[in-house]
């Protein structure tokens, strides 16, 4: 069964995606945490980071360097953001396909959680 966010990249579920190539999407997240909140998430279903293997190295880097771009493309870049990937239950992860949230636009805290 397809995920939550693939059906919101194929259209059948309502999402705002800020971009979108051959190999990911950027979804602004629908509870954010941020001024800024987006989700890149690989088109291939990978579960979590914890499935991801070395045939996934590429798609993993492709993640970040796109993460970067749209936070320089929407002007937060400079100032900083938070890259967070929950993994599994205890991990905070809700669902089941790999995504990095994005958070900028406030100062961070630590600890995070």
């Amino acid at each position: 069964m397809a995920s939550l966010f693939t059906k919101i990249i194929s259209g059948e579920i309502k999402g705002t995606i800020l971009y979108q190539d051959d190999h990911c999407a950027a979804i602004v997240d629908i509870q954010p945490q941020a001024p800024h909140h987006f989700l890149v998430v690989p088109k291939k279903e990978i579960p979590s980071v914890a499935h991801a293997d070395a045939g996934d190295e590429k798609t993993l880097g492709h993640l970040l360097v796109i993460a970067a771009k749209i936070a320089r493309d929407y002007g937060f870049a400079e100032s900083g953001y938070r890259l967070v990937i929950n993994t599994g239950a205890n991990g905070g992860q809700t669902v089941d396909h790999l995504h990095v949230h994005v958070l900028g636009g406030r100062k961070m805290n630590w600890p995070p959680g």
